[in-house]
């Protein structure tokens, strides 16, 4: 039987083990599903695939740029404690990624798994998070990835501790002003780098509320437009780099900043552990019950 992409999904969706792993096992039973889960199970690969449900909204960001500063990479690897974000273990795991991850063409975390951890080494990054988990005890995943490629302008970064990590290309400035923007990106999130980059999608729904706003408020209907035009403007300030006011001279915008040096915010990336990924919240007494009962 061919195995294909989507049997190889499957098989992940219901072990939440590594594509590699998933694939070898769908080899080694010529396709039935039922059989590899089965083999998985007696191989140990279950203990990781049933921590792979559980939420890992902790870990680090690692920042890697090639010395030539044409590339660069971010990087979000996971764990589910903070204790264990801080283990060397997990932090030697996840600078080893960042560094593939440089090396290598991977556009994505998918295609990075197949990656060896190590330059010329023979164990596949799926695999090496597999014996972390075992060896750790928690669910480890390699969440995002984004990689800057073929970089024309100045290469700058700023890392928050461990949990927040920006890359900015810039056209002009130096490497002091390049450092200012990634810091300022780290402290502010912008959504953007200018208004024209808003998603038409997002600028609408924010519209939609303002005008619901301003009905609420029992304006005359001639002067809602108005009102609303002057919160999009608001809005767009705060969520555009080109619109914040500087964090370091909130008398001064980015904009105005980067014009001072003839410089140009020409991309960015940000990224925060654990954005976007809902933490469960469990209540310790209960916790505890439900294991003395069973549940």
């Amino acid at each position: 039987m061919a195995i294909t992409a989507a049997l190889v999904k499957e098989l992940r969706e219901r072990t939440g083990a590594g594509m590699m792993e998933c694939k070898k096992a769908l080899v080694d039973t010529a396709g039935d599903i039922e059989a590899a889960i089965e083999s998985m199970r007696k191989s140990g690969q279950a203990k990781a695939a049933k921590k792979a449900g559980r939420t890992a909204a902790e870990g680090v960001v690692v920042i890697a740029i090639a010395p030539d500063a044409r590339t660069g990479i971010l990087v979000e690897v996971n764990c589910e404690t903070d204790f264990v974000a801080k283990d060397a273990g997990f932090a030697d795991f996840a600078e080893k990624v960042a560094a593939r991850a440089l090396t290598s063409a991977a556009p994505d975390v998918e295609a990075l798994e197949t990656e060896p951890l190590e330059e010329g080494g023979n164990t596949p990054i799926a695999q090496a998070r597999e014996s972390l988990v075992a060896k750790l005890g928690e669910n480890i995943r390699v969440r995002r990835l984004v990689r800057f490629d073929q970089v024309m302008g100045g290469l700058y970064s700023y890392r928050h501790g461990v949990r927040i990590g920006v890359l900015v290309e810039l056209a002009g400035g130096d490497a002091t002003l390049g450092k200012d923007i990634a810091m300022h990106i780290a402290a502010t999130n912008p959504l953007c780098v200018s208004a024209d980059q808003v998603p038409a999608a997002t600028l609408e729904k924010e519209k939609e509320i303002f005008r619901a706003q301003a009905l609420e408020s029992g304006k005359p209907e001639k002067i809602l437009e108005k009102i609303v035009e002057g919160r999009v403007r608001k809005y767009l300030e705060e969520v555009t780099l080109l619109g914040q006011p500087f964090v370091k001279d909130p008398e001064l915008t980015i904009q105005k900043l980067l014009a001072q040096a003839d410089a140009k915010v020409l991309r960015f990336a940000r990224y925060e552990v654990g954005e976007g990924i809902e933490k469960r919240q469990e209540n310790f007494a209960d916790e505890v019950m439900a294991q003395v009962r069973g549940n």
